[in-house]
């Protein structure tokens, strides 16, 4: 059983890179950086949606609260009458 090669062994389960690997490697990153980016940018849209969405929905409901008011004080006004 031979220690000469012992500092120059790479570490147990991690396989040796071969010069195409980088360049996969390198490839395959610069992919992922893409995705995340049309990810972030499809992200960014749909916030800007939802808070377009929920200022309506705050315009929509404050109109409701008026109504409300209007039929309450109709609903008293006919209700006089009788």
């Amino acid at each position: 059983m031979s220690f000469n090669d012992f500092g120059t062994a790479t570490a147990w389960g991690e396989p040796e890179q071969q010069p195409g690997d980088i360049v996969k490697d390198a490839i395959r990153k610069e992919q992922i950086l893409k995705e995340i980016a049309a990810a972030q940018s499809d992200l960014q849209a749909l916030v800007a949606r939802v808070r377009s969405v929920q200022s309506d929905v705050d315009k929509l409901a404050s109109e409701n609260s008026t109504l409300q008011m209007y039929i309450d004080n109709l609903t008293m006004q006919m209700a006089k009458r009788k």
